[in-house]
């Protein structure tokens, strides 16, 4: 069982729902449970009662009460100070994972697939596998923004409460600048632009919510749509083989959920991989849709969190953190013949 534990939110919780959000963090709680904490006030965000559907912030401070974990096995210490719940193996990928270490923060390059918080039937994830990142610390660290199961790269974890707090305001306030790099079906055209399409979430299919699907309005649309949010992403072409494909830089300006994957879809050039919003085609000729290339191309998605920059919590200085290529995205820019090492340092430089 947990004690009782003041979490400062982090750049993951904006916008989420309460009940959601704790949901992720413990799997095991029921929706009537949550509600029964609130209503008794056990659950309090910066000192005052709060719903199940309250929405959440990054930098404010949510009081969650001790929680018994369901079906939990008794935790012991495992070498190198990972509970009992972290096998060898994880520990030693998630510890070879890290690609920055400093008394403020860890930075992991995330592999594809793996989670970065638990939810229904997600037991094996980034916040779980953390407990292998204290490296003589009092707690372990936890993390200040979120990329999904599918998306590799940079991932930052703050090491304190304090290094939390400061990275959550940087996020919130969009002080940090994040690169992504995909491969996409067809050619943008034009090569480099600004897509403005919002964003509303679908209901997803479970009890929970899951398989949540975002759907694009036209941006004078979102002011009269129930839920619906801003979204803006940059995008330039770096290099393209003829009409069948494209490597594309993508800076996304605002952070919705899934924002990349449904904009670079709205715009017939699905990213490579991404059956929720391109399709599983498999066949594409040229002309921009079906998320599948076929031949030697990988079915996995081809997005990768490539750079992060952010003012460091403890410095003051500018922090810029890089990822290589996942091995499947390596293969794919190896069959295209895309190297990394000739992409500009900035591709939106020369934009007008």
């Amino acid at each position: 069982m947990s004690g009782v534990r003041q979490i400062v939110l982090g750049a993951d919780a904006a916008d989420q729902r309460l009940d959601r959000w704790l949901r992720r963090l413990h799997p095991e709680l029921a929706q009537g449970r949550i509600e029964r904490m609130c209503r008794r006030g056990e659950i309090r965000l910066d000192g005052g009662r709060v719903e199940a559907s309250t929405r959440l912030a990054p930098g404010r401070t949510l009081r969650v009460p001790p929680i018994p974990e369901a079906g939990a096995p008794p935790l012991r210490t495992a070498p190198g100070g990972a509970s009992a719940a972290l096998t060898d193996a994880d520990a030693e990928m998630i510890r070879a994972a890290v690609i920055h270490r400093d008394d403020d923060l860890i930075a992991i390059d995330k592999p594809p697939g793996l989670a970065v918080q638990g939810g229904s039937g997600t037991t094996r994830h980034v916040d779980g596998l953390a407990e292998a990142l204290r490296f003589g610390a009092d707690e372990k660290p936890r993390l200040v923004h979120r990329l999904d199961r599918d998306t590799s790269g940079v991932l930052l974890l703050a090491r304190s409460a304090r290094a939390a707090a400061g990275l959550a305001r940087a996020f919130a306030a969009r002080d940090a600048r994040k690169l992504y790099w995909a491969a996409v079906a067809g050619a943008p055209s034009p090569r480099a632009g600004t897509i403005r399409y919002g964003l509303v979430k679908a209901p997803g299919r479970g009890p929970g919510g899951e398989g949540e699907k975002m759907r694009v309005l036209p941006p004078d649309a979102v002011a009269t749509t129930e839920g619906a949010r801003r979204a803006v992403t940059d995008y330039a072409t770096i290099e393209a083989a003829a009409r069948r494909a494209a490597w594309v830089a993508l800076a996304p300006i605002t952070g919705r959920t899934h924002q990349l994957r449904a904009h670079m879809a709205a715009i017939g050039n699905p990213i490579v991989g991404d059956g929720k919003y391109g399709g599983s085609g498999q066949e594409n000729r040229g002309e921009g849709w079906g998320a599948g290339l076929g031949g030697g191309v990988s079915r996995k998605l081809h997005l990768h969190a490539r750079a992060l920059t952010i003012t460091h919590p403890g410095s003051g200085r500018r922090l810029t953190l890089t990822a290589p290529l996942p091995a499947h995205m390596a293969r794919t820019w190896a069959l295209f013949g895309w190297r990394p090492e000739d992409a500009p340092d900035d591709p939106f430089e020369d934009r007008p």
